[in-house]
């Protein structure tokens, strides 16, 4: 049975967009997006998970595998945005649990989520994408009853990490800063409960 989709928000449900959790049903629509062009298919959203076997030649199709793992075992990896049925965006949002240390304090006690990762193709981006694709994240860590959403977004000049998102985005969102997570990231954090 297909996952459902969910527009979270009246104010999202603009240019027909609908965002829907990946699970064994929708991984063919990751894996459409992320092998289009500019798509992040060296990476495939490994980058903060733990591996098994870190050691050794990394790769595109070592890092597919490992994501199409933690999907067929129903562990949460993140949402899809879809425009006209076609996947068009991504957004990595599941419990921070199942990623390494992001940085800040191990302070938090309950089911604590974490969201890390936006991918937006070019030709979707200067949209307000990112801010709808974080609002489908807030709503999908509330519904599986997480406590508070954290996430390590950098400044809009940053060099580098922008893949994490903005700080100005997650400000907007309600979102408050608790710390840095060395340089260029920040640690924020969403009191959903």
């Amino acid at each position: 049975m297909r996952s459902r989709a969910f527009t979270p928000g009246n104010d999202l449900a603009e240019d027909g967009l609908r965002f829907a959790e990946v699970d064994r049903d929708r991984w063919r629509d990751l894996a459409k997006l992320f092998e289009s062009p500019g798509g992040p298919k060296f990476c495939w959203c490994m980058a903060w998970r733990p591996m098994r076997h870190r050691a050794g030649p990394a790769g595109g199709r070592r890092h597919r595998a490992a994501l199409q793992r933690r999907v067929r075992a129903g562990v949460p990896i993140g949402l899809l945005a879809y425009q006209d049925d076609q996947p068009v965006a991504w957004c990595s949002v599941a419990p921070r649990s199942t990623f390494r240390h992001l940085g800040g304090e191990d302070d938090l006690d309950g089911n604590v989520w974490s969201v890390v990762c936006f991918y937006v193709p070019r030709r979707m981006r200067r949209k307000g994408l990112m801010r709808r694709l974080l609002a489908a994240a807030i709503d999908t860590a509330r519904r599986h009853g997480a406590s508070v959403l954290e996430a390590y977004p950098v400044d809009p000049d940053s060099p580098s990490f922008r893949f994490m998102g903005y700080v100005t985005v997650f400000r907007a969102a309600g979102f408050r800063s608790v710390g840095r997570a060395g340089m260029r990231r920040h640690v924020m954090r969403l009191e959903l409960g």
